[in-house]
């Protein structure tokens, strides 16, 4: 008996891992992991970004079909300035395309309740096309914040006394955007979070109003007058490090590129905002 409880407990110790194979085994899988971390990575990040696009091209399709049933008008895009005519632009008989659902302290990063958001979401004039919350919304956003779409200055937001008598610069009218065309001129940006009235874009200074956001690697994502959405990579590493650095906020009296790719991201945007540069670029 006591001889084959000691072949038996010989036999468990033949079969049984020892500390080094099972070292090398954990070694193996943090190496595997190392490798395959970075993969699924990419591959979750491409998953949200091909849903935010989806969200973009829903609402840019929504901005067609609202100016389709209100004869060619576009949506008033400043959020939150409904009947309003004391934001830059005659607002006064347009309900915007969305209410106000940020917080008067949005720029440290605070947020309404999630019901108040969920209002002036509804009460926006695209609600009736697009009756999802979470299409105004890129997966990517912060929790708690239910929109990170914005609409840009230039399209029946904020006509600002730099673009005032430039035809063609600030839109009212979607037969207005012919020179360059739909497919090149800006609506809606993934912004990232809400901000006040619309994505804010100098005409004729050189330099950035809101800041480049960084929201899907190196860049963010747009859509356009004619219904489609891209990925915009940023050339210059100085616009990225400089929204990396930011993150969240305004830098103030507007951020200068540092590089000629930087000023090549600045000249993009400017163009795809108004369809043109209302001034002699320097690079």
């Amino acid at each position: 008996m006591n001889a084959k409880s000691t072949a038996g407990r010989g036999h468990a110790d033949h079969n049984a891992f020892t500390l080094i194979e099972l070292l090398v085994v954990i070694a193996i899988i943090a190496i595997l992991m190392a490798i395959l971390m970075p993969a699924l990575n990419r591959a979750r990040e491409q998953g949200r970004r091909a849903a935010c696009m989806g969200n973009l091209k829903q609402l840019a399709l929504a901005w067609i079909m609202y100016a389709d049933a209100n004869d060619d008008k576009i949506v008033n895009g400043a959020a939150g300035y409904s009947y309003s005519s004391a934001n830059w632009g005659d607002h006064s008989k347009e309900r915007a395309w969305m209410g106000r659902v940020w917080h008067a302290n949005y720029g440290a990063g605070e947020q309404l309740p999630e019901e108040e958001q969920r209002e002036g979401i509804m009460e926006g004039a695209l609600w009736p096309y697009v009756k999802q919350v979470k299409l105004y919304r890129c997966p990517t956003g912060r929790r708690g914040e239910l929109v990170t779409y914005g609409i840009m200055f230039s399209m029946n937001a904020v006509e600002h006394d730099e673009v005032k008598g430039e035809k063609g610069t600030h839109i009212k009218l979607r037969s207005e955007i012919h020179s360059p065309a739909p497919s090149l001129r800006l609506v809606f940006i993934d912004e990232g979070w809400m901000t006040p009235d619309a994505f804010a874009v100098y005409f004729r200074t050189e330099a950035w109003w809101d800041d480049p956001p960084v929201r899907h690697g190196d860049g963010t994502n747009v859509a356009f007058a004619d219904g489609h959405a891209e990925h915009w990579k940023w050339k210059g590493i100085d616009t990225i490090k400089h929204a990396r650095d930011l993150e969240l906020g305004h830098s103030g009296a507007g951020w200068t590129p540092e590089s000629q790719q930087g000023f090549e991201d600045l000249y993009r945007m400017q163009k795809g905002c108004w369809g043109r540069l209302g001034y002699a670029p320097s690079h």
